[in-house]
C-alpha cells in the first residue's frame, strides 16, 4: 500500500466511532456518485448504436402499437 493510503487509514483510525461511521457513509456517498456517473457515460455511448437498432421503419410499426 502506498504511503498515502498509509496515512488515510491511520488518520480514519485515530476518530472516534462515530466520526469513522460518517467516514464511511460519505466514502458510500462518493462510490454511488461515481457508480451514477459511470452508468450516465455508459449509457450516453450506447445511444447511437440503439438508434440504429430502434430508429427504422421495421421498429415503427412498434411505435404506433
Amino acid at each position: 500500500m502506498s504511503a498515502i493510503n498509509d496515512d488515510l487509514f491511520e488518520k480514519i483510525k485515530q476518530l472516534p466511532p462515530q466520526r469513522r461511521a460518517e467516514v464511511e457513509d460519505f466514502v458510500v456517498f462518493l462510490l454511488t456518485q461515481e457508480e451514477r456517473r459511470l452508468k450516465q457515460a455508459v449509457t450516453k455511448a450506447s445511444e447511437p448504436v440503439f438508434a440504429e437498432v430502434w430508429d427504422n421503419d421495421e421498429d415503427a410499426a412498434y411505435d404506433r402499437l
